[in-house]
């Protein structure tokens, strides 16, 4: 177990190192596979676990560093007559 731990902290570590600019989706789904691991064998005790807290953490930091990536572009707010707050985006 203490091997596994060692493993996984440093892939996390060099999770981080990449050449490539824009890999925030590998990099998310990087680090919620290794905690992901962390957490459930520490948790259940078996490789089993291990490997299911993997999948499911992957997933999970794929998706949201998927959805929480910055937006760019321009957007327009405006006050409709409505009292309700509009925004465009080109």
């Amino acid at each position: 177990m203490k091997r596994f731990i060692a493993i996984g902290l440093i892939a996390a570590t060099l999770g981080g190192c990449s050449a490539y600019g824009n890999n925030r989706v590998a990099n998310g789904a990087l680090i919620g596979g290794v905690g992901g691991a962390l957490v459930g064998g520490a948790v259940t005790g078996r490789t089993s676990g291990a490997v299911v807290g993997g999948l499911v953490g992957a997933t999970a930091g794929a998706v949201i560093a998927d959805q929480t990536h910055p937006q760019y572009g321009t957007r327009n707010c405006r006050i409709n007559r409505y009292g309700e707050r509009v925004c465009y985006r080109y």
